[in-house]
């Protein structure tokens, strides 16, 4: 399992406030049954979906 940090994510969305908005819409997304584009990894919502985003 690969670390995930902030400064990871940066790179794709500049503004950490929009970050942690689009991370915790599509940790929902994702509680709702929505598809992964990554493996899981036994890992919870919010940190595949900032897996994701990374």
């Amino acid at each position: 399992m690969a670390r995930v940090t902030v400064e990871d994510c940066v790179d794709k969305v500049p503004n950490r406030f929009d970050l942690v908005l689009l991370a915790a819409q599509r940790a929902r997304e994702i509680s709702g049954g929505a598809e992964l584009t990554i493996d899981r990894d036994r890992d919870k919502n919010p940190v595949v979906a900032l897996r994701e985003i990374a």
